[in-house]
This record gives C-alpha cells, structure tokens and sequence, in this order.
C-alpha cells in the first residue's frame, strides 16, 4: 500500500478555533503523535487574520470589523493579512519533511504543495490555474488562492485560502482600506486581480465537488492516498489547552509598533516585505528595542523575535548588526525562502542612513518619509539638484492643468506650493501624468546630465519600482505621500495609465525642506 494522509475535515469553526487547531495539529505532528493530514476548514463567523509578524492594527480595520460581527485573529503562519468569511475555503498539509517531502526546501515544497491545489482546479474545464512565486495561484493572471507555513522542528503546516466566492466589497472594508475612499470603482479593480470559482464556472459547485477535486489534486501531485478521519485524543487535547491562548490579547496582539520617536525602515525582495522599527537609547549610538514586521515567511515563526532579542543593545554600526545577523543565521537560527541575511541586512542599511539625516537638521519623523534612489542620502544630497518632479494626482480633480506637464502655481492644491518653491531657487519642476511619462523623463534627464532630482511617491511604489528607478540612472530622493494612495485603493493600474481620480496631498513642508538642503546645479 502506498504513502497515506488523513483526510480531516474540521468543519466551520471561529477564528480562534481555527488558528488552535492549527497549532495543536503542528504540535502534535512535530512530537510524531499524528499522522501526515490533509485539512480542510472553514469560519463563522467572517474574520480578518493578520499575518504571524503583523502588527494587527496596521493591516485590520478593528472599528469597522467591530461594528459588522468580523472576528479577527493571527495566524500561526506569516504573510499578508487575509480575510476568511463562510464562502472561502481553507485547506492545509501538515507534515513532515520525511517521506512524501525528504530533501525538499521551502521554496520546492511550496511549488509541490501549490501543485496539488492546482490539479484539483484544472479538474474544472477551462481553469487553467498556475502557480506564482512567491506563494499565489493564479487563473488568467487573476489570484484565486493564496499560501503560506509554519515550521516545529521537522514538521510544517502549509495553509492556503481557496476563494469560491467572494465579497470584494467586505473585504476591503474589513482589511485597512480607508472606508470613506471606497467606492464602486475600487472595488471593481480589486476584482481585476482576483478571481474565485463563481467568476470561473458561472456559479458554485457544491462544497462536496470543490473538496472532492481538491481531494484528488492532491493525491496526484503528492503521489499518496487520502484517507478519512478524525482527531486524536491528544490533538483534542492541545486543541482545548491552546484555544485560551488563541482567544486572548497575549496572542492577539502579541506583535506592537514601537513607541513614537523610533527610527524606521524596510525592504521590499522575493521574500517579501520586512520592516524594522528601532526604538533608540537616548543617545542614538544603541539600539534600545527593535521590532521586526512584515509579511514575510521565516522558519521557525519565531526567528524575528529571537533577532530583535539578538540586536537589543547593539550598536548602531552597520558592521557590527551586519554581524549578529549573519551569525544569526549561520548558526541555523532563521531561514527564509526566497532570501536571507542579505535582505535583512539592508533593513539595517537603510535605517543607519535614515539616522544620518537626523543630524542634516531632519526629524526622526521626516526621515522616516524620504527613501533614496542609486546612492546613499549623504552623497544623493551632495549632488546638484536640477529637477523636481511631482504626481499629477496632486493637483486638483477640475484643474485645466492636471495632465500637463507645467503648473499655474495658483494655490488651489499641494502642487503648487512645490513649484514655488523649487522656482524660488530657480530649480524646474514637472508634472509626471503617467508612468511611461516617468521613465521617459529620468531618461531625458539621465541624458541631459542631471545629477539629482527630488521627487513625492508613496512607499508602495517605491518598492515597487526601486529597481525601475535604479535602471534609469538619476540619483535622487522621493517624499512619502501624506494621503491616501491609488496603492491603498487599489487603482495602481489607473495611475500608471494617468486616470486616478482621487487628488494626492503631498508633504509639502517636508519637500520644500529637502529642496532648500540640496545645492543648486549652475545655470
């Protein structure tokens, strides 16, 4: 007979349920007390789960889920925030690396397990669905189901969420979307990115074809047989034990932005986004705590917290925390897929440089709002200045000169205010009404010489396109957006094309002060 998983279907169940099965079966199987399981779940009522190293306050709207019955919770894996209400449904491997898994990393196991989801979809005519890295399947380039794990020694949970239907509409609202911004167009380009069953069959299969498919995919791609049944005296057991915990603001809320006055930083790669905050010892020379966020993957869970254990106290030389992290990792205590301590360390990077403007007369604030472009900010503000640009969206929605790349300075928006400034210094502005318009700028200006240029984007797109702005070869240094953005509305895709409605406000003081620190390129 060939290799057997127990097929365990635990039913509908709350979040915290939920997340303490999880924990009790990982538990369980780590110890070897539980065979290799296939689960399938659900939840009632709707709820929005932060990512194991998410600040929950930060990616879940609390009031709003507050006030419509929305629970919420944290995963024992990491990632993004996802929102699980009765029509989705949640399946996981609980394994080892034994067996049907001996020798895979975490990136191959990822791909194998994604591949049995696959073949239960594409079971359904027409549904071609594929895998894409890091950790989404996708049907057209639309994704319909997303994945992620969590380790105890040699044994993993790897979970993922399939959307049969979907409320765009409520997930948006119960995610951190602002709820006065959202409106019918938002939501319809939310739906460009995402798909489910409904929109693929016309309908909902019955939740016994949809498991029995996935069921099947599963075995095919695993190479193992599934076989029903039922908890363990000792799961039932971990699972009654651990479900207190799982209730409770010790979990719940285990992960807590930094107190104010800390200096703050991230980094965007394959594995992910990771943050640091970096709460400093009064004479800025130590790290007094830091905390590490993100919607990374790291094995074990724990890694990040036993880091930040590992730099409290260290001091603020890049040399040194560039040791305790490969240290970190060479003696085996983390592991990312996709990345390693080069990703972290250049958290660590861009936090040190951050800290060298606090001495150019910035606050911690301000210099948490400026990212850089091609060089570090100390050699980047050396450079003579000789051009500003600026977003469209920041001028106003009825204002003749919107899409045009010049500006009447009328005060009627945050733009204006820019170009008086940078034309008191005689430095020329620009309108950028598209993201072609972008490239097809920085191009002229790397050809022209420029040497630096200031700019205002949102952070969402300047990790987005770091390494665009890199390719086009103009230092320079962009201002966070002091707004709403197209990126927390989802309407990316109308920005770049030069539609987005909304108007941007810009950090006009915080712009206006980079402009004046910048010397003037010769005329």
């Amino acid at each position: 007979m060939g290799t057997t998983f127990r097929l365990l279907d635990t039913g509908v169940r709350t979040a915290a349920e939920n997340m303490a099965y999880d924990e009790a079966l990982l538990l369980s199987r780590s110890r070897g007390e539980s065979p290799d399981t296939l689960r399938f779940l659900r939840f009632s009522p709707p709820a929005a789960l932060a990512g194991y190293h998410q600040c929950l306050s930060e990616v879940v709207r609390l009031d709003f889920c507050r006030e419509r019955g929305i629970d919420w919770n944290r995963r024992i894996t990491g990632g993004g925030a996802i929102f699980f209400d009765e029509s989705q449904l949640g399946w996981e491997v609980i394994a080892t690396t034994e067996g049907v898994f001996r020798g895979f990393s975490f990136e191959a196991l990822t791909e194998k397990i994604a591949e049995g989801l696959i073949k239960g979809l594409r079971r359904w005519p027409g549904i071609e669905a594929q895998f894409r890295p890091r950790n989404d399947i996708e049907v057209g380039g639309r994704k319909c189901s997303g994945t992620g794990g969590a380790w105890k020694g040699d044994a993993f949970l790897f979970q993922g969420t399939l959307l049969v239907d979907f409320d765009a509409d409520l997930m948006l609202r119960a995610l951190r979307v602002p709820v006065e911004k959202l409106k019918a167009r938002e939501i319809a380009s939310l739906r460009d990115r995402v798909t489910c069953l409904r929109d693929l069959l016309g309908g909902v299969p019955p939740l016994e074809e949809i498991t029995r498919f996935l069921v099947e995919g599963f075995e095919e791609a695993l190479g193992v047989t599934c076989v029903p049944g039922g908890l363990t005296q000792g799961e039932e057991e971990l699972f009654r034990r651990t479900l207190p915990l799982m209730r409770s603001g010790e979990w719940i809320d285990r992960v807590q932005r930094a107190a104010g006055g800390s200096l703050t930083a991230s980094h965007s790669s394959r594995s992910g986004l990771l943050r640091a905050e970096l709460a400093l010892a009064p004479t800025r020379r130590t790290i007094q705590n830091a905390y590490l966020t993100g919607d990374i993957f790291c094995r074990p869970a724990r890694a990040l917290y036993d880091l930040e254990a590992a730099l409290k106290g260290c001091r603020l030389d890049e040399d040194r925390i560039s040791k305790v992290i490969d240290d970190f990792f060479a003696a085996g205590k983390m592991e990312i897929p996709y990345g390693g301590p080069a990703d972290v360390k250049e958290v660590f990077r861009v936090a040190l440089d951050r800290l060298e403007l606090v001495g150019q007369g910035f606050t911690l604030s301000e210099a948490n709002s400026l990212f850089c472009v091609g060089l570090p900010f100390r050699e980047v503000m050396r450079s003579p200045l000789s051009l500003v640009l600026l977003p469209y969206c920041a001028k106003d929605r009825e204002c003749g000169y919107r899409q045009r790349k010049d500006c009447l300075a009328c005060g009627g928006c945050s733009a204006g205010a820019i170009y008086d400034a940078a034309g008191a210094r005689g430095i020329p502005v620009t309108t950028i009404v598209s993201y072609e318009d972008l490239e097809r700028t920085l191009r002229a200006a790397r050809a022209e010489g420029v040497a630096a240029f200031v700019g205002s984007c949102c952070e969402a797109f300047y990790h987005k396109h770091r390494e665009d702005f890199e390719r086009l070869g103009v230092p320079g240094m962009l201002v966070d957006i002091d707004s709403v953005t197209c990126y927390d509305l989802g309407k990316s895709r109308d920005a770049y094309r030069g539609d987005f409605e909304a108007v941007t406000r810009l950090h006009t003081g915080l712009i206006a002060k980079v402009i004046d620190r910048f010397p003037c390129a010769a005329t």
